[in-house]
């Protein structure tokens, strides 16, 4: 079928086949079907969405558009670990550390930043001599090793995802359901874990920004991974608010240090300890989530789980003395300017994409993946939900640089907080797990 008739076929709401799909993905693989015609049928799919079926299909056939990362030499189960995406989400340099020190290997590939939510990689790299490109062979050996790995994803897995991802970029196709879904899922089947925990973000700072969506997405997620013999696990969570207090590259492994040292906020520390646990969960290490929750403080409170971390900077490079004093160690700007409240109130409610997109402009994003990040830039929230302010009293703090866009940086900060007299109503960090 050309891939014209398959344009007209999603327009109408018919259901297709999978040879349909493949053939569409094939071709624009190889050129045959040009730009304009996959923007056609992205923003086909955006109105007309995709049934379940035809979302199994698309994930399928992206994820066998590449290589297969296989981890049957790790010995022991492998769960894998996704988040959409958030502000101040800094959870994998802190869950995964976790769960190797509770003795589940940690073998992770994890993306760069875009917008307004930041990105694994570009958090790692603010450790001074910290690589992130790691071969194959040597991501093995080193999980192999010492139970934990990060690295950089490789453009050879699910490359059909990664050009049609940068077209829904730029076509305004990004945040519809089933797309998001296919792209998350043909990544994570291109890797050989046994289980996925998945960490759905919901909120002003997250892809997803009503709960009824989030839930759409999470369950969808689930049967997916399940229809390829995936044990998959989705925990809906708040990102209505920055998670934590730090928002920026070097700040944010600051705050994953203190948070394994046992001093981390409190929001944080039980998102992360909540989804160590279930990965042990899943992984079948333990049965109860309450069980794998007190073993996980364990590793806490008797330094194991940051020690953990300290193996991984010492493989991959990077400065061990992060773990011990990390504000020398990390490059983190001595040019701070605080944000004081011009009238008093409670935070009734704090526009966490404002926040992301301020860290940006600082410095600390891309608009562009051609654009070079500045680690050392970032902002402090000093003031989170619920919490009063004074006439005068900081309640964001900026770190920046000479290269700083600061009047609008301070301008975002400003107008991402809402006060009011009323303490609003508690919202707690995990919304909902969908198994």
């Amino acid at each position: 079928m050309r891939a014209v008739e398959l344009i007209q076929k999603k327009r109408d709401g018919a259901e297709l086949t999978r040879d349909e799909i493949r053939s569409l993905i094939e071709g624009y693989l190889s050129e045959r079907v040009p730009d304009y015609q996959m923007a056609a049928f992205l923003m086909a799919v955006y109105f007309r969405h995709m049934s379940e079926r035809e979302t199994y299909y698309l994930t399928e056939i992206m994820a066998k558009s590449g290589e297969f990362l296989d981890l049957s030499e790790i010995p022991g189960p492998k769960v894998d670990k996704h988040s959409t995406g958030g502000v101040g989400d800094k959870t994998t340099l802190v869950v995964g550390p976790l769960v190797a020190s509770c003795g589940l290997p940690f073998a992770k590939l994890s993306g760069r930043a875009l917008g307004h939510t930041g990105g694994t990689i570009d958090k790692l790299e603010s450790i001074p001599g910290f690589r992130t490109a790691l071969s194959r062979e040597d991501f093995i050996k080193q999980v192999r090793s010492i139970g934990i790995a990060i690295a950089g994803q490789t453009g050879k897995i699910a490359p059909a995802d990664k050009k049609i991802y940068a077209l829904r970029d730029s076509t305004a196709t990004v945040d519809e359901v089933s797309l998001i879904a296919s792209s998350i899922m043909s990544k994570k089947l291109s890797i050989g874990s046994d289980a996925i925990v998945l960490d759905v973000k919901v909120g002003s700072g997250a892809f997803m920004k009503d709960l009824e969506n989030a839930q759409k997405l999470a369950k969808l997620l689930v049967s997916i991974g399940k229809q390829h013999d995936r044990r998959t696990i989705a925990l809906i969570t708040d990102m209505d608010q920055p998670l934590g207090t730090m928002v920026g590259n070097s700040l944010e492994v600051l705050e994953a240090v203190r948070t394994l040292q046992g001093e981390g906020p409190e929001d944080f520390e039980e998102l992360c300890v909540n989804l160590a646990g279930w990965m042990l969960v899943a992984g079948g290490l333990f049965e109860s989530l309450e069980k794998a929750i007190e073993e996980v403080r364990k590793r806490v409170a008797d330094g194991s789980a940051v020690e953990k971390f300290r193996e991984m900077v010492k493989a991959q490079g990077g400065d061990t003395r992060v773990l011990d004093d990390p504000e020398a160690v990390l490059p983190i700007s001595r040019k701070t300017e605080e944000i004081k409240a011009s009238k008093a109130g409670r935070v009734v409610r704090i526009d966490a994409e404002k926040i992301g997109v301020a860290s940006m402009v600082l410095g600390g994003g891309r608009s562009a993946k051609e654009d070079r990040i500045d680690h050392s830039v970032g902002v402090e929230v000093l003031k989170k939900r619920g919490e009063r302010i004074e006439i005068g009293e900081p309640f964001a703090r900026l770190y920046f640089s000479s290269k700083s866009d600061l009047e609008r940086a301070r301008y975002l900060v400003s107008s991402a907080y809402e006060l009011g007299e009323e303490t609003p109503e508690a919202v707690p960090i995990i919304r909902e797990v969908i198994e």
